[in-house]
């Protein structure tokens, strides 16, 4: 729409895309459990969560200004990213920006902001002694205002981890006006989600809509179909374990799985 149309003043439409990744693990021992944490604290760092900030902010087409970061004793930290639309001639860049040069490692929390908008990833991994099943969450929101969209980095995003769950929203907030005064509350065509996700992707996840249409708010789950046990395992092998269980650790993992996809106590 909006290359058909002359708009008064700037879009600004807000799109925002929020999502849950869940991926789930099996670890009896409480030894395991942590050293699960401590992997998973390693896996997804700074570093690499920065990296993925950086690609979704080249892939919806904005720009890198400026990297801060926090560390947090004992510990966790928080990195901000500010990021603009468009690329700004180098003198007009403030002098305080460092153009992402300066990213330090062993971060769990990431914020990044475009011109009025934001990208956030936070991490929480999470474990129960009594249960041996261990959860991996990763928080991921890409709000943006005006014509680049977080719908075109969702499917890089989805790829960047392991996922089990997804729960994904998308809105589009406010509205923009063309010349003549006339409001637009959406400037793209959009049924569903899913129509940008990787097919392929969806092949191996059952999947559900809730949208609600008139008010451009959409919502859509996934929830993967097959559980290959040996994906599920931390530092076991699957033929260590006997078959019986076997069976009740899958059991276990899908029961897990249904209560997340689903949000609440099932059994």
């Amino acid at each position: 729409m909006e290359d058909k149309l002359k708009l008064y003043g700037f879009n600004n439409l807000t799109k925002t895309l929020s999502f849950n990744i869940y991926d789930i693990c099996y670890a009896k021992s409480p030894r395991e459990q942590k050293d699960y944490i401590a992997y998973i604290d390693e896996q997804y760092n700074s570093e690499r969560l920065t990296g993925i900030l950086c690609k979704v902010t080249e892939i919806i087409g904005a720009h890198v200004l400026n990297i801060s970061k926090q560390d947090y004793d004992p510990q966790g930290a928080s990195v901000t990213i500010l990021i603009t639309e468009e690329a700004l001639q180098p003198e007009l860049v403030d002098e305080s920006c460092n153009k992402g040069k300066y990213a330090l490692a062993d971060r769990e929390t990431i914020l990044a902001h475009l011109d009025k908008s934001h990208v956030t990833v936070h991490t929480y991994p999470e474990y129960h002694p009594d249960n041996s099943i261990s959860t991996f969450r990763v928080d991921i929101d890409v709000s943006t205002c005006g014509a680049i969209s977080p719908l075109n980095a969702l499917d890089f995003l989805i790829g960047s981890f392991d996922s089990d769950i997804i729960t994904i929203d998308y809105r589009v907030r406010g509205f923009t006006r063309d010349l003549s005064g006339k409001k637009y509350y959406i400037d793209h065509n959009i049924t569903s989600i899913q129509d940008y996700i990787d097919p392929q992707t969806l092949t191996r996840y059952d999947v559900i809509d809730v949208n609600v249409y008139q008010s451009n708010i959409f919502h859509t789950k996934l929830l993967i179909k097959e559980i290959e046990l040996q994906n599920y395992l931390f530092k076991t092998d699957v033929y260590e374990i006997p078959p019986k269980q076997r069976l009740d650790i899958t059991n276990s993992l899908r029961k897990e799985m249904i209560e997340i996809f689903s949000g609440t106590n099932v059994y």
